[in-house]
């Protein structure tokens, strides 16, 4: 298991190496973060923010998170709130470099003003549809713009009002003058800034134009003296208008400018029966598919955190997937054995029935209780033990009992024998029905020799059973999480992902028996459930002073069998 800020070798670290030994920066190391605040992060961002934070404490450099908040038209607080919120609970330390892209709209304005005077921007007047004609294809050139050879004063006073406020939206927007010929897409003139009529969370409406990613991002990075601004793949074809950009504001803006920063792109992370883009998530909660963007069942970082995911089992995780170059899609059950993996050697094994099938001892004396010691984690001498009641009538999972056992089936059935964790061997004599033929409860006897940890009786059972008193049970919610869509890719459908959601993804079980300790545990402990799975107390339910517990993980992959 990593340590959340331990760095593996990769090839961005091993790039990064050589240029700290070729003097590159001046030996500097300065990454960053950058999220847009609308949306929750989720489980690929991980990668990404600890890729770039293990890097900079790897070479005893800086780390910023700085938001992307160009877009006021999708951008809210509660993003913000929750994707800090999320970094902490990665262990992700920034210092005092937060920054918003909102915080330098001025110099942006600024550089786009002497972009224009160097002749290298301009207004242009056509729509988007006309932008998108325009601007050509992969086998043919693009076309210039008719209002590309606007004089340098015709475009200061036309993007001075566009920043006044005369324009609407959409009716003009500043591009860039590059080359409308090139065989790269992003460089035929690429759209600067646009007009949004919109307030913004952080400036109101002191703006109503903003600038595009394209032209925002490369030139924030230079601002805040990034060396290392590494991005997934899909950016690729980006890298050249990144440098435009950066080149540009190293001559126009010397003076604010000091870092010559450069992009390297890394393979995104892609999981199986998860869908990762912001809009089909926004969508799952918009739409009601989900109960929220902290659903367990959500991939974002929230989601998981609730469902009881730690931060050691992502960085974990992370290790697993490592860095490349070329996207691969990652199998979500990997996901869930480094769950595991953590889990096991910390989370003390506790007994709940989630099923319950009530069990009468009929040799038991009436009202007696008698207290066992039970084991918090066996095999591990530092963990402890437990005192559990145990009395006349206890619960045991309904799957524990067939009244007619299959071959190999070595639970409770009648006229045989199991050993109840902890505690004696009982005997099952009788077998109570209700008028429906359902089977309600069950008549034992148990062997007073046969007590757990001094045994005198000599007797062999190979099953061994969890349970819970009766008498002395606390009832808790549970919830059961299943993977959110039942198909491995869920976006091969397209936008119709959602036909492939999981009808049984959530199971809730109400008013469930438990051992009395787990009624009493701090909200956000994690236990494993005796032969169920690892469960976590739900801290977000506490608040209202209801004791949930989510199912974190199985014990073991059991949708491997669900697909056969």
């Amino acid at each position: 298991m990593s340590n959340n800020t331990e760095m593996q070798s990769n090839f961005i670290y091993n790039k990064i190496t050589q240029d700290v030994a070729d003097g590159k920066h001046d030996g500097r190391v300065h990454t960053r973060f950058p999220p847009e605040p609308n949306g929750y992060l989720h489980i690929g961002h991980s990668k990404a923010i600890l890729l770039n934070y293990r890097l900079a404490k790897a070479f005893n450099g800086l780390f910023n998170v700085r938001f992307d908040d160009t877009n006021p038209v999708k951008e809210e607080q509660e993003f913000v709130d929750s994707i800090l919120e999320d970094l902490r609970w990665l262990g992700v330390d920034w210092g005092d470099r937060l920054y918003f892209a909102s915080d330098s709209f001025d110099l942006k304005y600024e550089f786009a003003i002497r972009l224009i005077k160097a002749g290298r921007a301009y207004v242009c007047d056509l729509s988007q549809d006309e932008i998108r004609e325009y601007r050509g294809t992969l086998t043919e050139p693009g076309k210039e713009s008719p209002y590309r050879n606007r004089s340098v004063e015709e475009n200061l006073d036309l993007f001075t009002r566009m920043r006044s406020g005369e324009f609407a939206d959409g009716e003009r927007v500043l591009r860039a003058k590059i080359d409308m010929s090139s065989g790269n897409l992003n460089m035929r003139d690429p759209v600067l800034y646009r007009i949004l009529h919109a307030t913004h969370h952080r400036t109101g409406d002191k703006w109503c134009i903003y600038p595009m990613y394209d032209f925002d991002h490369p030139f924030t990075d230079a601002l805040e003296g990034i060396t290392h601004s590494l991005c997934s793949i899909e950016y690729t074809d980006h890298r050249p208008l990144y440098d435009w950009v950066v080149e540009n504001a190293l001559e126009l803006m010397p003076e604010y400018i000091k870092t010559r920063s450069e992009q390297t792109e890394f393979a995104r992370l892609n999981m199986t029966y998860t869908v990762m883009s912001k809009r089909k998530l926004r969508r799952l909660v918009e739409e009601n598919y989900v109960e929220g963007w902290d659903d367990p069942r959500m991939p974002t970082i929230a989601g998981l955190r609730r469902r009881g995911v730690t931060p050691a089992a992502i960085a974990d995780f992370q290790d697993r997937v490592g860095v490349a170059r070329a996207d691969s899609t990652v199998d979500l059950a990997l996901l869930e054995h480094c769950v595991r993996e953590d889990l096991g050697p910390k989370a003390h094994r506790m007994m709940a029935v989630l099923e319950p099938l009530k069990v009468v001892i009929t040799n038991w004396p009436a009202g007696k209780t008698e207290m066992l010691e039970l084991e918090n984690m066996p095999g591990d001498e530092s963990a402890s033990v437990r005192q559990v009641p145990f009395g006349r009538e206890i619960y045991i999972e309904q799957e524990d009992f067939m009244e007619q056992p299959v071959k190999k089936f070595f639970r409770l059935a009648p006229g045989r024998e199991v050993r109840l964790k902890g505690a004696y061997i009982i005997h099952c004599d009788k077998v109570i029905k209700d008028e429906a033929g359902k089977i309600i409860e069950l008549h034992c006897t148990y062997d007073p020799q046969t007590k757990s940890g001094a045994d005198t009786s000599g007797k062999k059972v190979k099953g061994v059973i969890h349970w819970v008193s009766a008498a002395h049970a606390a009832r808790v919610t549970v919830r059961l999480y299943d993977r959110l869509f039942t198909k491995e890719d869920p976006e091969e459908a397209g936008d119709d992902f959602t036909a492939n959601i999981n009808p049984d993804s959530l199971r809730i079980l109400t008013d469930v028996p438990v051992e009395p300790a787990l009624a009493e545990a701090a909200p956000g402990s994690h236990f494993q459930f005796m032969r169920k799975g690892y469960f976590y107390l739900d801290p977000e339910e506490a608040k209202a002073g209801k004791i949930v517990y989510n199912r974190t993980v199985e014990l073991r992959d059991s949708w491997a069998k669900k697909k056969k």
